[in-house]
C-alpha cells in the first residue's frame, strides 16, 4: 500500500487556518475579561486614572542664608613661661588647671648665692661711694688730680652697676605669672634644676575663648566684624553666643579659604574649656519676602529642576530656578506666584496634564495604654 501524499502547498494552507482560529480565540477570551473595558488612561470606565497627591502653598518668608562651619576652641593668648637664671627649684605651688593673677608666684629657685653676692656687692659700692664723696673733697681743695677724681667716680658706677645686676638675678629667682589665665602645663617638679632659658609653664588667657574658621572666599564678603553668631558646643549639648572678632586679610593660595576668628566671652563661657570642637553657624545674607516651597516639591535634577502646580484638578508642570535650601524648605526664584498650591507628594511619577485628587498627609496612629481595671470586690 503507498503511503498517502500532502503537497507542500496544502500544508502552508492548513497552518494557517489554524493560526487564524487560535487568534480569534484569544480574541473572544480577551474581550470575556473583567476590565477590558478600560479607556487608554486605565481608570474604571475607559476614564483616565487619577493620583492622590499631598500639597502646600507658596509662602512668603523672611530667609537667611547660613553657612554651618566646625572649629575648635582656643584661648585668646597663651603665654609660655621660661626660666631666666639657673639654679634648684625649692617649690613650685601651682599645677595644671591652677587659676593665677598676673604677679602670682609660679616657683621659687634657690638664691642662696646670689643672695651673698649681692651683700658683698651692696658692701662695696657703700665703700665706693664713701671714696667718691672724698675724691670729691680732695678735688676742690686741690689735692688730688683730676685723673685719681674720674677713677673714684668710675669706681663707684661700677659698683652700683653690680649692685643692680645682682638684684635683677635675684629677682629671676622668683618665677610670676605674667598675665592672668589658668596653667595650662607644667613642666617641672620641686627638687629640679634647671638652667636659663628653661620652659617651665604653659598660661592661657582664658577670659575669651576664639575659634579660626575655614570660609570661603564667596562668602567672606557677607561678613562683617563684630556680627554675632550662633555656637553649637556639642559636648554641653547647647548653643552660645559668639562674635566675629576679626577677618583674616588673605586667604589660602590652594584652598581660597579665608580664617574669620569667632571670639566667645562674659556668661557664655561657662562649663566651656579650650580643645572643644563646635559648629558656628555664619548668617550670610538676610531675604525678606521670598518666596518658599518645601524641598521634596521640587523634582528634576540640578538645572532642569520642576514643581507641579494644580490648576483645576490637573497637574501642570513648571520649570523653577531655586535658591538656598533651608531646614527642609527651599527659597523658589521664578517659575511660581505667592499662593500656588504645589504637589509634595505623590510627584515623582507625574506627568503634566495628570488628573490628581488632593489626600490628607498621614499621621501617626496614636496608641492608648490600656488601664487596669480593679476586679469586682477588690480593694483599690
Amino acid at each position: 500500500m503507498r503511503p498517502f501524499y500532502i503537497p507542500p502547498a496544502a500544508t502552508r494552507v492548513a497552518a494557517l487556518v489554524l493560526l487564524t482560529g487560535l487568534a480569534a480565540c484569544g480574541s473572544d477570551a480577551s474581550s470575556a475579561t473583567p476590565g477590558a473595558n478600560r479607556g487608554p488612561g486605565g481608570g474604571p470606565g475607559g476614564g483616565p486614572q487619577i493620583t492622590p497627591v499631598e500639597i502646600a502653598t507658596v509662602e512668603r518668608v523672611n530667609i537667611a542664608r547660613t553657612s554651618l562651619v566646625t572649629g575648635q576652641l582656643s584661648p585668646l593668648r597663651v603665654v609660655g613661661v621660661t626660666s631666666q637664671t639657673a639654679g634648684a627649684l625649692l617649690r613650685v605651688p601651682v599645677e595644671e588647671g591652677s587659676r593665677v593673677r598676673r604677679g602670682d608666684l609660679l616657683a621659687e629657685l634657690d638664691s642662696r648665692e646670689l643672695d651673698a653676692q649681692l651683700r658683698a656687692a651692696r658692701a662695696n659700692l657703700t665703700f665706693a661711694r664713701a671714696t667718691a664723696e672724698r675724691s670729691t673733697q680732695m678735688r676742690d681743695n686741690q689735692v688730688i688730680t683730676a685723673a685719681e677724681y674720674e677713677r673714684d667716680q668710675a669706681a663707684l658706677v661700677a659698683a652700683e652697676a653690680t649692685v643692680s645686676q645682682l638684684e635683677t638675678r635675684v629677682g629671676f629667682t622668683r618665677i610670676l605669672a605674667p598675665i592672668d589665665g589658668v596653667v595650662m602645663q607644667r613642666f617641672v617638679q620641686a627638687g629640679d634644676v634647671v638652667g636659663g632659658a628653661t620652659r617651665m609653664f604653659t598660661i592661657a588667657d582664658v577670659a575669651t575663648l576664639v575659634t579660626q574658621l575655614p570660609v570661603s572666599e564667596l562668602e567672606v564678603p557677607f561678613l562683617n566684624p563684630g556680627a554675632a553668631v550662633r555656637v553649637d558646643v556639642d559636648a554641653l549639648g547647647r548653643s552660645v553666643a559668639g562674635r566675629i572678632r576679626r577677618i583674616f586679610p588673605a586667604a589660602d593660595s590652594v584652598s581660597r579659604l579665608v580664617p574669620v576668628e569667632v571670639a566667645i566671652t562674659g556668661r557664655d563661657l561657662e562649663g566651656l574649656r579650650p580643645g572643644y570642637s563646635v559648629r558656628v553657624t555664619l548668617s550670610l545674607a538676610e531675604r525678606e519676602g521670598a518666596l518658599v516651597v518645601p524641598t521634596r516639591a521640587v523634582v528634576g535634577a540640578a538645572g532642569a529642576q520642576s514643581v507641579y502646580v494644580i490648576r483645576d484638578g490637573r497637574a501642570e508642570r513648571r520649570r523653577v530656578r531655586v535658591g538656598t535650601d533651608i531646614e527642609g524648605r527651599v527659597e523658589v526664584l521664578d517659575g511660581v506666584a505667592f499662593g500656588d498650591t504645589v504637589i509634595t507628594t505623590g510627584n515623582a511619577l507625574l506627568r503634566d496634564g495628570a488628573a490628581v485628587r488632593i489626600v490628607e498627609p498621614l499621621r501617626p496612629e496614636t496608641t492608648t495604654t490600656p488601664r487596669a481595671v480593679p476586679a469586682a470586690g477588690a480593694r483599690p
